[in-house]
């Protein structure tokens, strides 16, 4: 058997995955991340994935979005609103120097995870996925530091700066297409990776959803006034359906067990950092709902094997690279 973890983006809101998973953890006693074979995470929950991947426990991933959250997202909300009339509506640094607290010099490669991060090329409007070494073809994203990797898939446009990698390459949230990346996921695990789709079993987690606001726009053809503010809460919606849709058919519906609240609209925001607590009760409720079903697909048959790269990094301080040799 083999479980992949899915987590979506959200922003702020990735606090109720990672509260989630941290329920489950205090419950079994035990690293979620240990028993799962990959984890899969877009823009914010590409950061729990790192984080999952690098040793953090869940526990001290939630407690990165409280302590980090009003840093992040603070500041002067009038200055805010003048500033998002021309540029990003934050700047970078508080959410990079979050980071670096966590992560400091690690690696993509010191994963003791397989990890896939999506993002977007602004150069050429291609996908770009970051990946540890998983595949003999997957040579060179292993070097890259994880805070880079953290804020080029969580560079939302409009909220935050585009992210330039070291070499140059204008990158920005991979929520722009894979937001939901669980049919991402299956896809690795099926077509990169070569496992049986009946070997998969999923957890997929969400960030709380809504329901649409469509409105007058369901029966009246409306123009661009009405659809600015509307089309990409759309996009969104059907990027998730489309994507839970695809690890539906591709994996037996039944070892696919997907956990996204849906709340009123407007409750939660990507950006709205006084609802964390709120976030943090939900992810407790939701995983104590779950929990039976979690154990008996992903806990009970104990840690997932040891995952060995293709090629690593010296660990932590060094620079240095080093090909393994399996």
């Amino acid at each position: 058997m083999r479980r992949i973890l899915s987590i979506d983006g959200g922003g702020i809101k990735g606090a109720f995955p990672a509260s989630f998973l941290a329920a489950v953890e205090d419950s079994i006693e035990d690293r979620i991340a240990d028993h799962f074979d990959l984890i899969v995470g877009t823009s914010t929950g590409g950061i729990v994935a790192l984080g999952l991947g690098l040793g953090l426990s869940a526990t001290d991933i939630l407690r990165f979005y409280e302590d980090s959250g009003p840093k992040v997202f603070g500041g002067n909300r009038i200055l805010r609103g003048i500033r998002r009339l021309g540029v990003s509506k934050y700047e970078n640094v508080p959410l990079r120097t979050a980071l670096e607290d966590v992560f400091a010099e690690k690696k993509l490669g010191e994963s003791s995870k397989r990890l896939v991060i999506p993002s977007l090329n602004l150069e050429n409007g291609e996908v770009y996925i970051y990946k540890t070494a998983h595949h003999p073809r997957l040579e060179r994203d292993y070097r890259e530091k994880a805070v880079d990797v953290a804020l080029a898939t969580s560079a939302a446009p409009t909220f935050l700066p585009t992210h330039r990698s070291a070499t140059g390459v204008p990158l920005i949230d991979g929520g722009v297409w894979a937001n939901n990346p669980v049919g991402l996921a299956v896809v690795e695990a099926i077509g990169v990776l070569g496992w049986p789709r009946e070997s998969l079993r999923v957890l997929s987690l969400g960030c709380t959803s809504e329901p649409l606001g469509i409105g007058r726009g369901r029966s009246r053809g409306l123009g661009l006034g009405y659809w600015a503010t509307r089309i990409t809460e759309l996009f969104m919606a059907a990027q998730s359906s489309s994507s839970t849709g695809t690890a539906y058919v591709l994996v037996n519906h039944d070892d696919v067990l997907r956990v996204d609240p849906r709340v009123p609209r407007g409750r939660f925001g990507l950006d709205v950092h006084r609802e964390i607590e709120s976030l943090r009760g939900l992810g407790h409720s939701e995983a104590r709902n779950a929990l039976p079903k979690v154990r008996r697909m992903f806990i009970d048959e104990g840690p997932a094997e040891a995952f060995e790269a293709y090629k690593t990094v010296t660990p932590t301080t060094s620079t240095e690279d080093s090909d393994a040799t399996h």
